[in-house]
């Protein structure tokens, strides 16, 4: 079903007739597909629908133009350019709308997202990249609008860096920064912050990159008028168009429904992006979207009788018909007979798809009701489990949530019999969820060797009489020596180059590699963190610096929507290998307390959350994490650059394990339990509890996310019979996560003398200044109080009250 790349003049026009019958066949099985899909949703067979019907046109144009290396970063409309790649099938089209799990038959997600989001294979069943130059390439897509944004223009850049870096072996990834990074949106979406950034940014960067607006004058109901100033996006955007004297962008328009010079026109932004690395935006106008935005609604709500007219006779797939007849390409008779093969193909394909998806149920629900028969007549609630059956068996076309439902409920019925039946039925359920939720939770992480945890502990080592320098020395030497072991890594972010970062950790290295490894961007946190998601998934190692942890609030949409999901969405076939470089901790001042640990911590889950206590940790994380496939952020403690520590002599080799606590002092009675900069502060108050009798145990978390994988604290308190936890964010946040892990993962509470208790900051931000610090924030004498307090409770005649 795949179209020809490109309709050169070279052409026979027998071979040209032959392509463009087949890009009018292609269109038409996606209009198809449109169609039926819609149905199977409000006859119930699929949740949702979002669909392309209206797009096929300029999107057939796209991918004669898309080469193999090339690589979309797209959204929900995009059906007939995956299908005209070869990429989407009719049925595999299906299989996604009925979340079959699949991932053979459903390659798009395995059923974890909605139809409408697409990607390609970029991972072997190892976790190794495949050679991506030598396939068509899709970004696995998000439904936040915009949301594809950021992430495209890193896909984009990672072909500059490939064209202008030497060094890197660049065999599976790109053929000398040829690769054009394909962009859609949709008209209305260009109104958020996201598109308006990436814009600037790619701009600036000069980038590779061509941008489809797809208008079709409507944002779900809202039309452009609401939307867009002057209702035109390209009209407002005229001043990115390049000239002579200036760089920018090509700026093209064209009629959606213009086959002709939607071909001409694609080529040419192809061409123009892919040779003089120039961003292209094509403005693809009169467009139309005949079933409404989703199954949610019908746009016979929102637009009057004589847009619906309009929209009828300006349909594209009806121009391109027309077309085709007046061109003398081929009679109504013939595109008559393509209409009824293609609708009868897409018919097959859409029963194929839901047979195949029925069918394991079916067979469950056979050996389901086998399974109670004998149980009805053995229980003492046969009749009631009798019910269950006859309903088990009037379904027609069950779901497993139906199976298991009924399964559990026969299950209380015999909560107090006990026979070998009953037996088979729980090892019957069990067998269910331990075969079929990995089908829906697998992924979070890598589950192949390069997985983060997996890299194995290599500590620091010293010489005899090691210097004692700035912390910052020591992060600045071992980026040194990454750069310098890995042609492909690279770091960019808010004075991230000329100046070497804020507190200097890259300090003279930009001189020493160069602009584009070493790099200053905008402040536009979005797209830092979207140059590192492209360019990662294109097998390039990128540091994302964001300036300070409170400054990762403008980027945590696309950390918690893109970054955080991309292994799991795509059930392990891309990654995104991410390191996010921040500093944070014991900040004074609302706009700069990092205090909003407990919300990144419930939003990022598929991200490493890394909070070391020192540079000599932080270096050896970025070690690490150079190793794996994971993403991970990095909070660095900003006070703490300028502190001495001891220089290793193995940078660049030393490695921070990932999931492990560190135990600094050990004590028999209690365990107190912190990290980053806080816990140089619960260090100093262990040495003064001594001197109160108190003899605590102090553990270094080093990493929030994965968390204490060895349960090694719950070895400490199954010892001390007791626990504090510490930390510098507000109630309910870090700590709390912390102590559900101890409590309900660890099973701590067996081994506890005393309640558990958490030592956090109040629940507002800090206030400015020293005393707004003191007042804010857990001091020396707020940890040591509570910790006192703690064991007063315990014995209060060996500890009498303080206050």
């Amino acid at each position: 079903m795949q179209t020809l790349s490109d309709l050169s003049n070279n052409l026979s026009f027998e071979d040209f007739k032959t392509e463009v019958l087949n890009d009018y066949r292609i269109a038409i099985i996606s209009r198809e597909c449109s169609l039926l899909g819609r149905r199977e949703v409000l006859t119930g067979k699929a949740k949702f629908g979002i669909f392309g019907d209206g797009k096929e046109v300029p999107q057939l144009a796209m991918a004669k133009a898309f080469k193999k290396g090339d690589w979309r970063s797209g959204y929900y409309r995009d059906q007939t350019f995956m299908m005209a790649i070869g990429e989407l099938t009719p049925e595999q089209f299906f299989s996604g709308l009925y979340a079959n799990t699949n991932l053979e038959l459903e390659p798009m997600s395995a059923g974890r997202q909605m139809g409408g989001h697409f990607v390609t294979h970029s991972l072997n069943e190892n976790g190794s990249w495949k050679n991506l130059t030598e396939q068509y390439n899709s970004s696995a897509d998000i439904s936040p609008t915009a949301g594809q944004m950021p992430r495209l223009l890193g896909l984009a850049q990672a072909s500059k860096i490939f064209r202008n870096v030497k060094g890197i072996n660049a065999s599976n990834f790109s053929i000398d920064g040829n690769e054009v990074a394909w962009g859609t949106i949709g008209n209305a979406s260009t109104s958020e912050g996201l598109f308006f950034e990436t814009i600037n940014a790619a701009g600036v960067l000069q980038v590779p990159m061509v941008i489809s607006v797809w208008d079709d004058e409507y944002g779900i109901s809202v039309h452009a008028k609401h939307q867009t100033t002057k209702e035109n996006i390209s009209e407002i955007l005229k001043g990115f168009q390049r000239d002579s004297e200036n760089k920018g962008y090509e700026i093209l328009r064209v009629k959606g429904w213009d086959y002709a010079n939607l071909v001409e026109t694609y080529q040419e932004a192809g061409k123009i992006a892919r040779e003089e690395h120039v961003p292209v935006l094509i403005h693809v106008t009169e467009l139309t979207q005949p079933q409404g935005h989703s199954t949610s609604g019908s746009h016979e709500r929102y637009k009057d009788a004589s847009r619906l007219e309009w929209e009828s006779d300006n349909d594209c797939n009806l121009k391109f018909r027309n077309w085709i007849i007046e061109s003398g390409i081929a009679t109504n008779e013939a595109l008559i007979e393509i209409d009824r093969a293609a609708k009868r193909d897409v018919r097959e394909a859409k029963k194929n798809a839901w047979n195949t998806f029925l069918r394991p149920i079916s067979r469950e629900q056979q050996e389901l009701i086998a399974l109670l028969k004998p149980i009805a007549k053995i229980s003492a609630n046969g009749v009631f489990i009798a019910k269950i059956i006859e309903s088990l068996t009037n379904i027609d076309e069950p779901t497993r949530k139906d199976l298991l439902s009924n399964a559990r409920k026969v299950l209380r019925y015999l909560v107090f019999e006990n026979f070998e039946e009953k037996r088979k039925l729980q090892v019957w359920i069990d067998t269910i969820f331990e075969n079929v939720q990995p089908a829906f939770s697998s992924h979070l992480y890598s589950q192949t060797q390069g997985g983060n945890t997996r890299i194995k502990e290599v500590k620091p080592s010293y010489d005899d009489h090691a210097e004692m320098v700035d912390a910052r020395i020591i992060l600045r030497d071992n980026f040194d020596a990454i750069f310098k072991n890995y042609p492909e890594s690279l770091i960019f972010g808010e004075d991230t180059g000329n100046i070497g970062d804020v507190n200097q950790g890259l300090e003279g290295l930009q001189a020493k590699y160069g602009e584009l490894r070493v790099a200053d961007a905008g402040i536009r946190e979005a797209t830092i963190l979207g140059q590192g998601i492209g360019m990662s998934l294109r097998g390039l190692r990128p540091i994302a610096e964001i300036q300070y942890l409170d400054y990762i609030m403008y980027a945590l949409q696309i950390i918690s929507d893109d970054l955080a999901t991309t292994h799991y969405r795509t059930k392990g076939k891309q990654k995104s290998p991410l390191i996010i470089r921040t500093r944070g901790h014991r900040l004074e001042g609302i706009w700069h307390s990092g205090s909003q640990m407990g919300g990144i911590l419930n939003l990022v889950k598929g991200v490493n959350l890394l909070v070391p206590r020192n540079m000599t940790k932080a270096a050896g994380f970025y070690n690490t994490l150079l190793l794996g496939d994971d993403p991970a952020i990095v909070v660095e403690c900003l006070n703490g650059y300028r502190l001495k520590e001891k220089m290793p002599n193995n940078l660049g080799v030393m490695k921070t394990p990932i999931g492990v606590v560190e135990t600094l002092k050990e004590g028999q009675d209690i365990t107190l339990v912190s990290y980053g900069s806080t816990l140089r502060i619960v260090e100093q108050v262990s040495k003064e509890l001594l001197a109160a009798g108190i003899d605590a145990e102090v553990i270094d978390v080093q990493s929030l996310m994965p968390f204490d994988l060895n349960h090694d604290i719950v070895k400490s308190i199954a010892k001390t019979n007791r626990v504090v936890i510490i930390d510098e964010d507000v109630p309910g946040g870090a700590s709390a996560y912390i102590l559900d892990h101890i409590l309900n993962e660890q099973k701590a509470f067996q081994y506890l003398d005393s309640a558990p208790k958490t030592i956090t900051a109040n629940a507002h931000r800090p206030a400015y200044g020293n005393d707004g610090d003191y007042f804010s924030k857990p001091s020396a004498e707020d940890i040591f109080e509570g910790i006192y307090q703690v064991m007063h409770e315990s014995n209060p005649t060996k500890f009498p009250k303080i206050r």
